[in-house]
């Protein structure tokens, strides 16, 4: 009689341990929009042909080539009605501070477009200026050196257009950006100028 009980205890047991591990498998997982819930992380990505993710950055579109390259986005969440792109090189302080080297950005890009074309961007886009004070793509150009810098090429996907004339900046656009920023992906480039021989 008494193994019989414990025979039955542990078969409810096993059963109860079962139940709750398959029950744990099928739970979908936390998608809280931020605290204690966790993340919600949109799947947005990025794309180009132009080189691979943390790759070396060809010379075509570099500061001596001077061609901006196209990029594919998907993966955007229902309600983004355009993106944003900052383009810098995160290896540079200027002045001792938290700045670095802006070379590009462009807002307004229309979330139809799914990207940019190589060499331009789609229309209803807006270019901001740089570091150099152009409304233009300015290629990598670190200096002669053994260390890659890394380009980042940041996309944020917005519920919203922004009202920014073309003389804004990095500052002016991160404040325009914000609450309305629904995901956000990067893409990294390296390069460095090889020292004369």
């Amino acid at each position: 009689m008494r193994v019989k009980l414990l025979v039955s205890v542990a078969a409810v047991m096993i059963a109860v341990m079962v139940g709750a591990d398959l029950s744990a498998q099928q739970a979908p997982a936390p998608q809280g929009g931020g605290g204690r819930g966790g993340f919600n992380l949109p799947p947005l990505l990025m794309t180009t042909d132009a080189f691979p993710d943390g790759g070396i950055v060809p010379q075509k579109f570099t500061g001596r080539g001077g061609v901006q390259p196209g990029f594919k986005f998907t993966g955007a969440p229902e309600g983004t009605v355009s993106y944003a792109i900052i383009f810098h090189d995160i290896d540079v302080s200027l002045k001792g501070s938290t700045g670095d080297v802006l070379h590009w950005i462009v807002w307004n890009i229309p979330a139809s477009a799914g990207g940019i074309p190589e060499g331009s961007v789609p229309p209803g886009s807006v270019v901001g200026r740089g570091i150099t004070g152009q409304n233009a793509y300015f290629g990598p150009g670190a200096p002669a050196g053994p260390r890659y810098h890394h380009y980042v090429f940041e996309l944020y996907a917005l519920n919203a257009n922004l009202d920014l004339p073309p003389t804004a900046g990095r500052e002016e656009l991160l404040k325009a950006m914000e609450g309305k920023i629904v995901a956000k992906s990067a893409y990294v480039g390296r390069f460095r100028t090889e020292a004369a021989q």
